[in-house]
């Protein structure tokens, strides 16, 4: 029997996302990921801006399931255009 992955589940575990800074990209950015995980205190959410404040970094920290799980909130992420990256 192979194992899909060396992770642990479930295992909380940071995904961050980057974009423009705006209401919209927080707003839809915290929505993808909630889609999957369900609601996340704001406890585990976290902003970092760039220096010059044009773009933000969002750190999300779930709560995985499985490597099914991460692999869908990366997809959608990823096919969203308001997010220029995803960790």
């Amino acid at each position: 029997m192979t194992k899909e992955t060396l992770m642990e589940f479930p295992c909380d575990f940071p995904i961050k996302v980057m974009g423009e800074d705006s209401a919209e990209f927080r707003l839809v950015a915290r929505q993808i990921v909630e889609t999957h995980t369900g609601t996340l205190e704001g406890s585990r959410v976290t902003e970092r801006h760039s220096t010059q404040g044009r773009y933000l970094a969002l750190t999300f920290t779930v709560s995985a399931d499985n490597q099914q799980q991460l692999d869908s909130i990366y997809r959608a992420l990823t096919a969203c255009e308001l997010v220029k990256m995803a960790l």
